[in-house]
């Protein structure tokens, strides 16, 4: 089985005003953690020989992520290197209208780690979307956030993500979660 990594939306703005104003160092916080576990798998991925695959959203003029602007930047800590691979994609769904399961295809892959952000949307969806290409998928457990929305605060939806999508299945394949932790690559 042939493993990528593969991280969404690790952006300058992507959780920038998303919070009240009680709870946004509180997000901020959680997202320089995730950031820094994912940084650490990707720097553990590349001694292995396992690919990146970084999909970066292109937001719309006036968007925190809108294309070009500072906020759309990549994190500094993920940033592209030699043999990386971008992926820009204007959806929730980083296999929707872009080149992903081409490029994943052509590598040979059949597994992919997915971390990220915006775990309700773009790190569900896409994670959903690989196992129905007949994708494996290890959802890194701690290595996904997103802000509040609504009444629900931020830990709540990660820890429902982790556990609805745990055994999400198409056919023979899967999602399972993973601490990042307990990745070897």
């Amino acid at each position: 089985m042939s493993s990528a990594l593969l991280l969404i939306d690790l952006q300058n703005s992507i959780l920038t005003g998303l919070g009240t104003p009680d709870r946004q160092s509180v997000i901020d916080a959680a997202l320089e953690t995730v950031v820094t576990k994912l940084a650490t798998l990707k720097r553990n991925a590349r001694a292995a020989g396992i690919p990146a695959f970084i999909v970066q959203h292109d937001g719309t003029a006036g968007h925190r992520l809108a294309k070009r602007s500072e906020g759309w930047q990549l994190r500094r800590e993920i940033a592209p290197e030699a043999g990386d691979v971008v992926v820009h994609k204007a959806s929730c769904d980083s296999f929707f209208e872009t080149d992903l399961e081409a490029k994943l295809r052509a590598r040979g892959i059949t597994r992919l780690f997915i971390g990220g952000c915006m775990t309700q949307f773009c790190v569900d969806t896409t994670a959903r979307r690989a196992v129905s290409l007949g994708f494996d998928v290890s959802l890194i457990s701690d290595g996904h956030t997103t802000a509040d929305m609504g009444k629900l605060n931020f830990e709540t939806i990660i820890e429902h993500h982790n556990m609805v999508l745990d055994g999400f299945d198409a056919g023979p394949h899967e999602i399972k979660p993973i601490a990042s932790a307990e990745i070897l690559f």
